[in-house]
């Protein structure tokens, strides 16, 4: 059967491995398990959400209310910002795609850095389009502004913080480079993290309101996957100008995010405490991953997420992590991105404890060869 031609170059996204996968083909006890590749928050979902969604589940026939008012309305208030500016996705990826497809073709070309998230690329291919990348893996602001000195974008990708890396850049550096970008070319603004960037400097801080209001040609994503402990309901969003929203409204499929996906998301964005405290723990916890990678000489990328990138010289990434893998901590290899290093999602202290003890057990095996 023929397809799209496009398609035959397009790389499966290759998402963190579950748990089951490790039991069922390695044998280790579900109890013994430590997932730490996904960079979900290990503090788990808000107990009103859990609470809200059992006294949701029986409303799971309906479809859900497509106008979303009242997660619109609630983000709205937080962002300052108003229900026209707002899209739903079903996780922000499904508005990453919506923006590529509202702005690009076959003779479209994307600006990203040279390690990002994948599912730019991914979707970008869905239409033909070409993805340029900077020279460097981590966003390099002099880079972007040489790149479209050169050439010309329907869009540019800035993942801040940038995952799988870690690393962010400051808010004047993005604002400066802003300021050079063509008016017609759509910048997307990737804050998938930014509740734990904002938290460690606040230089970091990308406030959606502020973004859109000084630059007409952006769209800020943010999700409830991560700080809210969401990862499972699916929900993420962006923010933009009317005009931008409006476009990609009529690209939206009909009840794109499930009944009980709006009543999670519409309780979690109401459970400040939590997020604050996940955060400041997954930082506290960064403080030990650090440290080991200091004690044991290998490098780390300051990290600005709920995950650090471990970078290696006499190490083989894909080697490490199976070796993981088979001991039941599930961490994410970066050798599909071009790197010999793993991501580590900062879990709670005990699962730290046990990626510490196993990751040293490796290294002492490496050792003794």
């Amino acid at each position: 059967m023929r397809f799209v031609p496009a398609i035959k170059d397009i790389k499966t996204y290759e998402a963190g491995k579950p748990i089951e996968l490790v039991v069922r083909d390695y044998g280790v006890d579900p109890k013994d398990v430590i997932k730490l590749a996904s960079n979900e928050n290990p503090y788990g979902t808000p107990q009103p959400v859990v609470e809200a969604l059992k006294g949701s589940a029986h409303n799971a026939f309906r479809y859900p209310d497509d106008s979303m008012f009242e997660l619109k309305s609630s983000l709205g208030a937080k962002f300052g910002v108003g229900e026209k500016n707002i899209i739903i996705g079903s996780g922000s990826d499904q508005v990453i795609e919506i923006a590529i497809r509202a702005k690009c073709g076959v003779s479209s070309k994307i600006l990203t850095s040279k390690t990002t998230f994948a599912m730019y690329e991914i979707y970008a291919k869905h239409v033909g389009a070409e993805v340029v990348k900077t020279a460097s893996s981590e966003h390099k602001i002099e880079e972007f502004k040489e790149a479209i000195k050169k050439d010309k974008f329907d869009i540019i990708f800035l993942c801040l913080p940038n995952n799988p890396l870690g690393e962010c850049l400051d808010r004047d550096d993005v604002y400066s480079f802003l300021e050079e970008v063509d008016e017609d070319t759509l910048v997307v603004v990737d804050g998938a993290y930014q509740e734990y960037a904002k938290r460690k400097d606040s230089k970091k801080s990308i406030d959606p309101k502020d973004l859109i209001e000084r630059f007409k040609n952006t769209i800020y994503l943010g999700t409830f996957s991560k700080a809210y402990g969401l990862g499972g309901m699916r929900v993420g969003y962006g923010i933009g100008r009317e005009e931008i929203i409006e476009v990609f409204y009529k690209l939206r499929a009909p009840f794109n995010i499930t009944t009980l996906s709006l009543v999670a998301a519409s309780v979690a964005l109401k459970c400040e405490e939590f997020v604050d405290f996940s955060v400041a723990r997954c930082f506290e916890e960064m403080e030990r991953y650090e440290k080991f990678a200091n004690d044991l000489g290998f490098e780390f990328i300051e990290s600005y997420t709920n995950f650090i990138t471990y970078k290696f010289d006499n190490i083989d990434s894909s080697d490490f992590a199976q070796w993981l893998l088979q001991r039941g901590v599930i961490v994410r290899n970066l050798a599909s991105y071009g790197v010999n290093g793993i991501r580590v999602t900062i879990g709670k202290s005990g699962e730290n404890d046990s990626f510490f003890k196993k990751a040293k057990e490796y290294l002492e095996l490496q050792d003794s060869i």
